[in-house]
């Protein structure tokens, strides 16, 4: 990857539909997304699409899927396929594994063979979609397989368009995704460099105290329109977090061209543009 010829890295990034034509939700929880992002776009582009994508727009994109197998009893794309799929463009795809977290000792296995073998550079998780609270210390060990690892987690916070408008939510349960139960994480394994995805709505100015407090983590813009975004997190950005907030769109759901034309007219200082879209996700990934 030469990352003097990138403008930009977008961490987050998913992969909705594998080359067999599997998706990684059922579609009532893909149609309940699109809808809630009001999406138009073609919600399950394949990897290839999504190569080409970026590399036409001069952007590196980290790409995953979510196995949430255990909680919604539906298969999971493979994140060994994804990655070695992910090899084949690696000018622009960074890969992410993702691994069931009920699984136990199977997860932590496969978490390591997946960067052994497949050469992943990151985790995924979903607390909410997943149905695990991230601080139990049943999860512990698996936490202390990837800091042995030398990799990122990054992880879902706040709300989160799966579920969403459906009775119930279809039983997600967005507590899981309150940034405070990583703040746990976060301080017993200061070596693991973790990520909060997106906005944290309803629990911004935790994800914010957060990110400040610990040295090991970072915030990515993920899921909203910067237009939306709340304005104490711009604040942040713009100053006492500027080396902690990454670039990420939650593509096919928002576009990276979406996003960088309301981030275009968000009120960011000059110099901090940068770190946002490219230098802070280049330290945080290991780039260099």
């Amino acid at each position: 990857m030469e990352l003097t010829a990138l403008a930009a890295i977008d961490v987050h990034v998913h992969v909705e539909q594998d080359a067999h034509g599997h998706r990684s939700l059922d579609d009532e929880l893909m149609d309940a997304s699109a809808s809630y992002f009001k999406s138009t776009d073609d919600r399950t582009p394949t990897l290839a699409q999504i190569a080409e994508h970026y590399r036409a727009r001069r952007m590196a994109a980290v790409v995953f899927t979510v196995d949430a197998t255990a909680a919604t009893g539906h298969p999971a794309l493979s994140s060994e396929e994804i990655a070695d799929e992910a090899s084949e463009h690696a000018d622009v795809l960074i890969p992410f594994g993702s691994v069931d977290p009920h699984a136990g000792q199977a997860a932590i296995i496969r978490a390591r063979r997946l960067v052994t073998e497949h050469g992943v550079r990151g985790f995924k998780f979903h607390p909410s979609l997943q149905a695990f609270q991230p601080n139990d210390i049943r999860y512990y060990p698996l936490y202390e397989a990837i800091t042995e690892l030398g990799l990122p987690a990054l992880f879902h916070t706040g709300q989160t368009g799966i579920g969403a408008g459906l009775p119930g939510g279809r039983g997600i349960k967005l507590r899981y995704s309150d940034p405070m139960l990583l703040d746990d994480v976060a301080a017993d394994f200061p070596e693991l460099t973790m990520v909060l995805a997106h906005p944290s709505v309803p629990w911004q100015d935790a994800a914010i105290s957060i990110a400040t407090h610990k040295a090991n983590v970072y915030i990515d813009l993920s899921g909203w329109s910067p237009k939306y975004f709340p304005p104490q997190l711009v604040r942040a950005a713009n100053s006492i977090l500027k080396h902690k907030v990454l670039f990420g769109s939650d593509f096919p759901l928002i576009t990276p061209d979406r996003w960088m034309t309301d981030f275009a007219k968000l009120d960011i200082k000059d110099d901090v543009r940068p770190l946002i879209l490219k230098d802070n996700a280049v330290r945080m990934l290991g780039l260099r």
